[in-house]
């Protein structure tokens, strides 16, 4: 039922949102410029690779020897206000089409950090990657990696259809008043280095 579900609502999704999307392309190419989308290797079930989608909030600002600037620099107000309404989010319901992802599940975060999971932790790998998740409706970003973690087991251990629904109903109600888009002093959040216990 859930895979049925991600389908129908994903493809749904893309039909009735391309006016909004097409517009979306537009202004990110005038605003930000060229590409529009900004993909990027992210773990999903299994912890096995997948091209994670989104539109792009940042723009390319180097410094001098031609590194990217901090994204605190390189995140404008046309970024800032994608990524507090998740806009920048609906190319992923590509990925969920494609069953890359889910609507429901934990967020997909960098490959990079797969290796400094404690066991319990890489448990989140155990459902797919969603778009939304239980720890995405209890502080998003504006809590402790540990916290998110243990929001994301709790889900694996307890997803239900009903579940689901309940996230995505409450994801709706987040993203209206904008609550926990980043971390304090952050963009987003900082990085993780590894659990501190």
């Amino acid at each position: 039922m859930k895979r049925f579900f991600d389908l129908t609502v994903s493809l749904l999704g893309l039909l009735l949102l391309s006016p909004l999307i097409l517009i979306l392309i537009l202004l990110i190419r005038w605003k930000l410029g060229s590409p529009v989308f900004f993909t990027q290797a992210r773990p999903g079930l299994q912890g096995k690779p997948f091209r994670m989608v989104k539109f792009r909030t940042m723009t390319d600002a180097r410094d001098d020897n031609g590194n990217l600037l901090p994204d605190s620099i390189r995140l404008t107000s046309f970024g800032r206000f994608l990524r507090s309404t998740s806009l920048d989010e609906l190319p992923e319901l590509w990925n969920v089409l494609k069953g890359d992802m889910s609507l429901v599940g934990p967020r997909p975060l960098l490959m990079e950090y797969l290796p400094l999971y404690t066991y319990e932790q890489a448990r989140r790998h155990e459902v797919r990657s969603g778009i939304t998740g239980w720890a995405q409706i209890n502080g998003r970003n504006a809590i402790s990696w540990e916290e998110k973690f243990k929001l994301d087991i709790w889900y694996v251990d307890n997803q239900s259809f009903w579940l689901d629904l309940k996230i995505l109903a409450l994801t709706a109600k987040k993203v209206f008043v904008r609550e926990g888009i980043s971390a304090e002093g952050e963009s987003t959040m900082p990085k993780f280095t590894g659990s501190t216990s």
